[in-house]
């Protein structure tokens, strides 16, 4: 979810604030409210119950690494684990007559499915992936051939999405958080926001496809943030295709499209196309992990400046599942 595209952050193409950073003492409450909305449900079933199928996997309970492989590529899947992705991005426009300027991003994303009723077929979950991005040496466009490479924390983004037991389609709806806990204006709202997150996919035994978008209008604001600039309203919306291949490789793509209802015309859509090539394995201690190199092309981007290409790598180890009892019983 931006101009440094896809699942948080955002490097805006206008001049007001740049190099100023934001201090004081919202982002600690920010990132207070983040943590207790995300891990205040694990705390409160900290209990050690025994295993109930669809309530996560681990090394130890799943045997089939290509069948966990499989459910990664499902955002909806029961699997808990922790995706790490390494970007180096490329972005150009009409403000650099240069060569592209080149920034880097990691995007952390503990991806936790948490049962709620029922059980394997049957199970209701709720699955939340907050979405925290941190960048480095991001350009930052101050004027026409002017760039300020700065790094920091961009926004970061929770979605909570009920999925319902649905045979071979993925399904879910629910509410996506925006907290402001940039570090750096241009790479973030300056705002609070809510909106909706919907997803909606199928699978088969060799293909896993759907598109899981999120919508976010801002609301209030922080510190910084210019009074005459409008509420945040626009769009991330992921759409993946995986097949899978023999030996637990899978071959796929997942860009994120983003649409910024605010920003002028020619800068609203940036819309990649790409290329995945994943192999999931055991490693460490028997623990279960996938690894993904994909590269990206923008064939609509922002015409003053914005994302024209990428180069990604994600590593994704699977860990135990720490709530494995539906909460509202079987």
């Amino acid at each position: 979810m931006d101009i440094l595209k896809g699942k948080g952050g955002v490097v805006t193409g206008t001049a007001s604030g740049i190099g100023k950073k934001r201090v004081g003492w919202q982002p600690v409450v920010a990132w207070a409210l983040l943590l207790a909305f995300v891990f205040f449900p694990t705390a409160a079933r900290g209990e050690e119950p025994r295993v109930q199928p669809g309530g996560g996997v681990t090394a130890h309970q799943s045997g089939d690494v290509a069948e966990t492989g499989k459910k990664l590529s499902n955002p909806l899947s029961n699997v808990w684990a922790l995706f790490t992705e390494f970007d180096l991005n490329f972005s150009d426009g009409n403000v650099n007559s240069g060569n592209e300027q080149v920034g880097g991003r990691m995007i952390f994303q503990p991806i936790v499915p948490i049962p709620l009723y029922g059980s394997e077929e049957k199970e209701w979950r709720l699955i939340t992936r907050p979405t925290i991005p941190f960048l480095f040496s991001a350009p930052i466009p101050g004027g026409q051939d002017m760039f300020d490479h700065r790094g920091g924390l961009g926004d970061t983004q929770v979605p909570m999405v009920i999925s319902p037991p649905a045979e071979n389609w993925i399904l879910g709806a629910g509410p996506t958080w925006l907290f402001p806990t940039s570090t750096e204006n241009a790479f973030g709202r300056q705002q609070w926001g809510v909106g909706p997150a919907v997803v909606v996919g199928h699978y088969t035994e060799k293909v896993t496809l759907g598109v899981f978008s999120q919508y976010f209008f801002g609301i209030g604001s922080r510190g910084g943030r210019p009074s005459d600039v409008a509420d945040a309203s626009y769009l991330h919306l992921l759409y993946f295709l995986f097949y899978n291949l023999p030996n637990a490789w899978q071959i796929g793509s997942s860009p994120t499209i983003t649409y910024d209802n605010r920003a002028s015309s020619g800068n609203k859509w940036n819309v990649p196309v790409g290329l995945i090539v994943s192999k999931t394995t055991r490693i460490i201690g028997g623990m279960m992990a996938k690894f993904e190199l994909g590269i990206e092309y923008s064939v609509v981007s922002q015409d003053a400046f914005g994302q024209r290409a990428a180069i990604k790598l994600s590593v994704i180890p699977v860990i135990p599942s720490l709530i494995r009892t539906p909460l509202f019983g079987r």
